[in-house]
Order: C-alpha cells, then structure tokens, then sequence
C-alpha cells in the first residue's frame, strides 16, 4: 500500500480540506486527489464526501482512520530510527483554533526556521496521550493528567500557560450588553457546553467551575462541531457558552455573537505540556521559553485544584514541575457555605 497516500489520506482527515492537506505535505491538491482516489479503488470504499466547508470522513473512512494514523506513524518512526534529529517537532493539541494553536502560531511566526508540526489527537483520555507519547508519535502535548501520581515515569508535565474565559453570547441574550461579568452574574444561566467527554480534564474543570460558583453548565447532546454551536447562540436568548480568550472562532458578521470577559475573580483554564523527562525533542526549549514569557493573569484568578504552577525563580527548562499551589484566592463558596 502507498504510504504517500496514506499520508495524504491522514491528514487529509485531521485539516478537513484537501487542499489544507496539500499545502501541509508540499504538494498540488490534485495530487492529495489523486493519491486518496488510488486508495479507494484500491480498499473499494470511499473513505470521503465532499460537503460545503470541505471534506467528512465517511463510515468506511472512520474506521480506516485510526489503522492509517497507526502505519503512518509507524514508518514515520522507523526513518526517524536511522535519521535522528530529521522530523519536525511534533506537538498535540486540543483544536487548530485552540489557544495552545494560537501560541504555537505566535511562536513560529517569530521563529520561521523552525520545522513545526501541529496535530490534534483525536481522542479525550489522557492516558491515551501519554501513550503517544510515550510511543513517539508525537514530541510533547497540551494536555493535563489531573493526577500528576498518574504520570509515568519516563514523562513529565510542566505549566504551560493559563487562558482567562469568556462568555459568549447572541444579541438576544440578556447578558449580551455587558462590557465585563462576574461569576455571580452567570448564575441561573444556561451555559451550554456540549459533548464533554468523561475522563477528559475539561470534565473535571467544568465540574470543579460548576461547584465553585454555583453555576448551570449543560452538557447535554453530542457536539456538532462548533459552526452548529454558534449558529444555536446566534438564534438563542437564553443559551450562552464559555470560550478561551485567545481561542479562535469565526462566524458570520449577522450572527453578531459578543465575547465578554469574566472578571472578579478572572475564570482561567490551565495549560499544562507533557514531554519526555529525558532526550526532549531539542526545539522544545525555545518554545517552553516563550511559554514563560507569555503574560501573567491577575492575582484574583480562580483555577481549579489540579492546576499546576511554575516553581518560583526556576527557568531551567530540564526541571520538572509538579503541582503547586496556586496564589490567587480559593473557589468562591456555594451559597451558605463559609
């Protein structure tokens, strides 16, 4: 089988756009075509539909997917074998308009020689991520293990950054004239936070976040992906979701959606990078280096228990940083709670 086409087949699948895909792999988009077409005739099934946005997988294309990741990935590491020091950087993260995207995108644009690549593992447990990890198939990722005594040996977790949340909102709703709110202005509030994922650390953030501050998150009904979720709060007076500030999301100019900061205290969601405690991926350093010059959220920021910290005064990026308390004030309490 042609590796070359189940590359282009992969990431054909992880960018949704073929020619998203072609750019990636530094080829014309009739040759990503032509490569996933061979593939087809050659399994008999068509792995893609073309839709208005770009390309879906199709039932066929789902269950070959993660077969495809595997072998792909499996000859990536054997000419990593006898080439070490060729591949790109490879990191995980949680979207391409994730925040931990927008730094990586901010960090190569100051350092274009850098042979970087982005990928999001398609998967929410975290100990699958460290399986990947672990495996070589990717250098470091994004990801938060809540229980540090969980972290394997040969691997270790270090704070990455803290991205402050929004609340974002359609014009109908009655929050949506608000410059700034605090987390007892969002009480009794739909917030509609779909398809989060059991065992995933933004399951045990939004029920730490829920608990702390009284508030109404619904989780109900699968994600749709989030063009689906802005066009609900467009058309809602009453839903309303939490974004990271530095996240990315475009909608169209009718929609006329409002992001509002959460002040008093600031609601962060903590960042963590894995990576392995020994023989690190070298172009790893520059980029924990720029992680540490990131701005500095407020002192009244609230972050849940499990978040780690920067040991003070500690810039050597060799050492490993367990969780630390945080400085900025507890969870608020719930009501009659001292």
């Amino acid at each position: 089988m042609d590796t070359n086409a189940l590359r282009s087949f992969v990431r054909a699948a992880e960018l949704g756009q073929f020619q998203h895909a072609a750019d990636e792999l530094g080829v014309t988009q009739q040759a990503v075509s032509k490569r996933i077409a061979s593939l087809e005739r050659e399994l008999e099934v068509r792995l893609f539909t073309r839709t208005a946005r770009g390309v879906e997988l199709t039932l066929d294309g789902q269950a070959f997917l993660p077969h495809a990741q595997s072998v792909v990935a499996g000859v990536e590491r054997a000419i990593t074998a006898v080439r070490p020091g060729a591949r790109a950087l490879r990191i995980d993260v949680l979207g391409l308009r994730s925040a931990q995207a927008v730094v990586l995108h901010d960090y190569w644009r100051s350092h274009p020689e850098t042979e970087l690549d982005v990928v999001t593992l398609r998967v929410n447990d975290p100990r699958l991520v460290v399986a990947a990890i672990e495996a070589g198939d990717v250098d470091a990722s994004f990801r938060t293990v809540t229980d540090p005594a969980a972290l394997p040996p040969g691997l270790r977790m270090i704070h990455a950054f803290d991205t402050p949340l929004e609340l974002l909102v359609g014009p109908g709703h009655p929050l949506a004239a608000a410059r700034r709110l605090t987390p007892a202005q969002l009480r009794r509030h739909r917030i509609w936070v779909p398809g989060i994922a059991p065992r995933s650390e933004w399951a045990e953030f939004y029920d730490e976040l829920a608990t702390a501050f009284d508030l109404r998150i619904d989780a109900t009904g699968p994600h749709f992906g989030d063009e689906v979720l802005l066009d609900t709060l467009a058309e809602s007076a009453d839903v309303a979701t939490l974004v990271g500030a530095r996240d990315r999301y475009l909608w169209p100019a009718t929609h006329d959606l409002r992001r509002i900061p959460v002040v008093g205290p600031t609601l962060a969601y903590p960042l963590s990078l894995i990576l392995p405690s020994a023989n690190p991926h070298p172009e790893l350093r520059g980029i924990i280096a720029h992680l540490r010059a990131l701005p500095r959220l407020p002192e009244t920021t609230w972050l849940p228990s499990w978040a780690t910290r920067p040991q003070r005064g500690d810039d050597n990026t060799e050492t490993a940083h367990g969780p630390q308390p945080h400085p900025s004030p507890r969870p608020a309490p719930r009501p009659g709670q001292r």
